[in-house]
């Protein structure tokens, strides 16, 4: 009988992993983009409320679900953006999901740091204080749980608090340019 296969006895044979390292150039950016720009991704706006009161926030396609006990998130933000050090000084941000029909949203929060965003856009707060846009096609309202660093970005991963979606298609991102699609 042999050991470590499915049904069999003893324990599990070692598997032996070998690693290669590829030394060479490494991608510059126009490159980097053309081939990742391949990758669909969801729009959303990822907002915080610093201790101060001031509101910021920054469209972001570096989203995605990452546990579902606890339940978090992971937000990835350029460290030299001023959201980033909102972020920080809170210990909190928001989600804001983008529906298909809400690119225009999503360019505004895109524009350069700095100036009033949120002037005329709905929005309110739940749990944390952080700006939940108002009429999107999900959120989710967070505390900051763990912080790495990822190149030029931070990556956080937030435990979320609160959050709520509603029926709708959403707005994508692809190949440096936003798109729809048909759920």
């Amino acid at each position: 009988m042999r050991t470590g296969t499915a049904g069999g006895v003893g324990p599990p044979r070692r598997l032996k992993v070998e690693i290669r390292i590829r030394r060479g150039k490494l991608l510059d950016a126009s490159e980097y983009r053309r081939i990742l720009g391949h990758w669909v991704t969801g729009v959303a706006v990822v907002t915080a409320r610093a201790p101060d009161g001031h509101r910021c926030g920054l469209t972001a396609n570096a989203v995605t679900s990452l546990s579902l006990d606890p339940p978090l998130v992971l937000v990835c933000v350029e460290r030299n953006s001023d959201t980033h050090g909102c972020i920080l000084a809170s210990g909190h941000l928001a989600v804001s999901m983008l529906r298909q029909d809400q690119e225009r949203l999503a360019r505004r929060f895109a524009a350069s740091e700095g100036g009033e965003k949120f002037a005329g856009i709905a929005f309110r707060e739940e749990q944390t204080g952080a700006p939940v846009l108002e009429d999107v096609l999900a959120w989710v309202d967070c505390r900051l749980w763990r912080i790495y660093e990822g190149g030029d970005h931070t990556i956080f991963v937030a435990e979320i608090l609160a959050g709520d979606a509603q029926e709708g298609a959403p707005l994508v991102f692809y190949r440096s340019g936003f798109g729809r699609v048909t759920p």
